[in-house]
């Protein structure tokens, strides 16, 4: 009888602690980064993008940007809807775009369109023309201030090549001829402004490329990753509580120097101290997941990092609740010596990207 009344009370206790744990209701909102993978125009602009024009070495025409843009809405729309049906996501980093009027395109695309998205971007002055920008639906988040903190990184900063690297060709630096050392590469994007009415400040990046081989290019995102952390501690000299996400295509695994001693990036949310930041990706690598193949090999080049703040265990304000990376079968090349590969352009039909895209989720319990 004892027994028997022990187990009725467990039972009365556990199915009280499960309708107070249902009944808890959250606003959620999905943070993603994409690397769009030259999303060019077909207009001859100012910049070096004379392989995408109509008569240019990718045959780029109307109709491939078009199909190009379409493919690219429909990943964006999808991404998170997961455990958040009702929304596409409401924060969007993006890399190699040439210039902010194909993020206006992409966002009239009519997957989007209705989602009424925002632009911030600004001209790089990367060789390609490529650049950075976020997108925020304007319902949810109000940008109050934003600008672009150039990469210094010269020539004389550059490591020594291995033999296997030496044919790895540049495709994305530029030195100045005048000094012949300043190397040209993406500016770092710094968003700050209010989700639903809590600040929140976002770097978008998009680090020095392995042109030149993993071993000399290496200390160029070593100081991207520096540039990265004194941006945050100028936010948290302020603010010690700040929310900060950094989110990019670093070229860099979670492993690497650059993330783990320049950002100083943390496996695990209990090691995160306060000024400190979280790397839900680096798990994720170690599990054997991938958002690009380099060399035959699977890596995350691709990462959104959260501070201190954003791993508190109370959820009275929003916080990280999880992440993922969005690789749909439709992504993914399924013939050739590519199978397996996100399913990217050719010179033939356009694709979507090389990278598939990460994201993670705040959310924010609702009294």
């Amino acid at each position: 009888m004892r027994i028997k009344g022990f187990m009725a009370l467990f039972i009365a206790f556990f199915a009280i602690f499960s309708a107070n744990a249902q009944a808890k209701k959250y606003n959620i909102h999905t943070v993603a980064f994409y690397n769009l993978e030259n999303l060019f125009d077909t207009i001859n602009g100012p910049n070096n993008d004379e392989e995408w024009l109509p008569n240019g070495a990718m045959n780029w025409t109307s109709k491939k940007y078009k199909q190009k843009l379409h493919n690219l809405s429909r990943v964006l729309s999808e991404i998170g809807t997961s455990e958040n049906p009702s929304n596409s996501p409401t924060i969007i980093g993006v890399c190699e775009i040439e210039n902010r009027g194909v993020l206006e395109d992409l966002v009239k695309e009519p997957l989007l369109i209705n989602k009424d998205y925002g632009v911030v971007h600004f001209d790089s002055p990367d060789k390609r023309g490529i650049d950075v920008g976020l997108l925020y639906q304007k319902k949810h988040f109000k940008p109050t201030s934003f600008k672009n903190i150039p990469l210094l990184v010269y020539k004389s900063m550059e490591g020594k090549s291995d033999k296997k690297d030496k044919d790895e060709s540049e495709d994305d630096v530029v030195t100045d001829t005048k000094s012949n050392d300043r190397i040209y590469t993406r500016d770092q994007l710094l968003v700050t402004g209010f989700l639903d009415g809590e600040e929140v400040n976002i770097i978008v990046n998009h680090w020095p490329s392995r042109s030149g081989g993993e071993k000399k290019s290496s200390p160029l995102r070593e100081a991207a990753g520096r540039l990265n952390r004194k941006i945050m501690d100028s936010i948290f000299a302020i603010n010690p509580n700040a929310k900060i996400l950094t989110m990019g295509d670093l070229n860099d695994g979670t492993y690497n120097k650059s993330v783990k001693e320049g950002i100083g990036a943390k496996r695990k949310k209990e090691e995160v101290k306060e000024k400190g930041i979280y790397n839900p990706f680096e798990e994720m690598f170690y599990k054997g997941h991938s958002t690009l193949f380099y060399r035959d090999a699977g890596d995350i080049f691709d990462q959104i990092m959260v501070s201190e703040a954003l791993v508190r265990k109370d959820y009275s304000s929003f916080r990280y609740w999880k992440a993922g990376i969005y690789n749909k079968p439709y992504m993914i090349q399924t013939t050739g010596q590519y199978k397996g590969y996100p399913l990217r352009n050719s010179s033939v039909a356009p694709g979507f990207s090389d990278h598939f895209p990460v994201f993670l989720y705040l959310i924010k319990e609702i009294k």
